[in-house]
């Protein structure tokens, strides 16, 4: 999995995806950490671009895909 650090978020430690699994792992600044599960490759593009990765999140991720704490 690419892990993808955040260091400019004010939510966000970083994140990452596994490909073969469309997996998202997102980890927050407050400590914890979730899956999104089913998430598209192109999704994960689109956030890896966005000028705010907490907002995309916040957006386009939570409320769509299915999620757990880890």
């Amino acid at each position: 999995m690419e892990w993808i650090p955040t260091p400019d978020s004010s939510n966000l430690s970083g994140f990452g995806y596994d490909p073969n699994t469309s997996v998202l792992r997102v980890e927050f600044k407050s400590g914890g950490t979730y899956e999104y599960y089913d998430v598209p490759s192109h999704v994960v593009d689109a956030m890896k671009s966005a000028p705010s990765k907490g907002q995309f999140l916040a957006y386009q991720i939570k409320g769509t895909y299915r999620y757990a704490r880890v």
